[in-house]
């Protein structure tokens, strides 16, 4: 053994470090921490690379939210009553993509995932005096949903804003819809639209027509708050307006943008 640890080539890559015949002193704690925090860095940036490219076309089993919402319910010491369906998109009405489309995020065919003309608007809006609201897009909520969880810290922002970089740039815009579709909550332990088709209009999501798309679209700035069965005024008034919005967009011929 003595005599491979005096080879040059092994003594420099696994040897003890020395300089001049002195044993070289050890890095400080600071600079210790700095090593491990660039390695995680290193770490999470090729691990989430590698998970979003490789949930491109994977029909998803849950999500983050998801699985969050199970497991409260269960610390909640209730039975977990969790709907979700997986559909894909060609198994969805074109109705609910344009719904979807017209409610949250008309210029998704054509941001990279940050719409920022919208978040200008916002600006302008509370300048003005109005409270503040969301200029999320919808891959943003993917990202958000998907893989993190709720919450307005700097560290979940700024995940956000990479796993959304992420995705424009690893999925076409179809797919990122077609998971927003199969994952957004529509309503109390109801995630996807097909979930939501089935349990609200006892129909699979194939058969939305317009008006229940723009129904289900309706509820989504907030589904434990608004009801797609149980429409307040406010449900059925948004939902007017989305119609207008998808009629306006030109129909489902808006889809071929994607």
């Amino acid at each position: 053994m003595g005599y491979f640890l005096k080879w040059p080539l092994w003594r420099r890559l696994f040897g003890p470090k020395t300089a001049q015949g002195q044993p070289v002193a050890k890095p400080g704690l600071w600079r210790r921490l700095r090593r491990l925090l660039w390695r995680l860095c290193w770490l999470l940036v090729i691990g989430s690379v590698l998970l979003v490219a490789g949930l491109r076309g994977l029909p998803l089993p849950t999500s983050s939210v998801i699985t969050q919402h199970w497991i409260k319910t269960l610390w909640d010491s209730k039975a977990p009553s969790v709907r979700y369906a997986w559909a894909p998109y060609a198994k969805i009405a074109p109705e609910a993509a344009l719904a979807v489309l017209a409610a949250e995020d008309q210029r998704f065919p054509d941001h990279r995932g940050f719409d920022f003309i919208e978040i200008q608007n916002v600006l302008d809006e509370q300048e003005g005096g109005k409270p503040l609201r969301g200029a999320s897009t919808i891959s943003q909520q993917v990202a958000k949903n998907l893989f993190l969880w709720p919450g307005r810290s700097f560290i979940r922002k700024g995940l956000e804003v990479w796993f959304t970089f992420l995705l424009e740039l690893l999925w076409p815009k179809q797919r990122i819809l077609e998971v927003y579709l199969n994952i957004a909550e529509f309503g109390e332990h109801t995630f996807g639209v097909e979930a939501a088709s089935r349990r609200f209009f006892n129909k699979p999501a194939a058969r939305l027509t317009g008006d229940q798309a723009a129904r289900l679209a309706a509820v989504l700035p907030n589904p434990l708050r608004y009801r797609v069965d149980k429409p307040s005024g406010y449900v059925l008034k948004r939902q007017q307006w989305i119609e207008r919005q998808m009629a306006q967009l030109g129909g489902i011929a808006y889809l071929d943008k994607l």
